[in-house]
């Protein structure tokens, strides 16, 4: 097995193959898109590239599908498994890296006026999208599946009281607009 460094992508794709039992690089692409997508998304070239990287290190071991597309099946190995165990114990903290696109927009001078109303009715219905979720089939959920959306519910309530008050404020010298012009904010 030749030393590799695991990095979130990686671990994602082990957890993924776990929960599934066997995996086909386009069968994680899809688990993830379906489940942890709204809190960590991955592109999905990278879903490839983590397999043959995870596969080089000795984390999965690979079968070809026999008849049809010839598709390759993944399975943890024992390697495999104990550093996504490791990974799961370890309580390290990294700190949060925030990508949202409306606040870089803010960053740079964009129109708090133009932009709030879109961002809390797009939250509202991401919001609203988690709550249905939750309760149709949050007693069918695993406890840290239940919490992760339970994260995404309080992650949107925040987001909506955000921009709502991000909307309402006032426009103050130095934000990049002038409360005189004749497209104030």
């Amino acid at each position: 097995m030749s030393e590799v460094r695991l990095t979130t992508p990686s671990y994602l794709v082990l957890g993924i193959i776990d929960k599934l039992g066997e995996a086909t690089p386009y069968d994680v692409k899809v688990e993830a898109a379906r489940t942890v997508a709204p809190f960590w998304s991955v592109p999905h070239a990278q879903v490839y590239a983590q397999v043959d990287r995870l596969l080089g290190a000795g984390l999965l071991s690979e079968a070809r599908q026999e008849g049809g597309r010839n598709r390759r099946l993944m399975r943890l190995t024992g390697e495999g498994s104990a550093a996504l165990r490791d990974w799961l114990a370890d309580p390290s903290f990294v700190p949060v890296e925030a990508r949202e696109r409306g606040i870089l927009k803010l960053w740079f001078g964009a129109s708090p006026r133009v932009h709030a109303p879109v961002q809390v009715t797009e939250h509202r219905r991401t919001l609203e999208e988690y709550e249905e979720l939750a309760g149709e089939v949050g007693e069918l959920l695993t406890r840290g599946q239940r919490e992760a959306l339970e994260f995404g519910i309080r992650y949107e309530r925040m987001m909506v009281d955000f921009w709502h008050w991000v909307g309402t404020r006032e426009p103050q010298a130095g934000d990049g607009a002038s409360p005189t012009s004749a497209d104030p904010w």
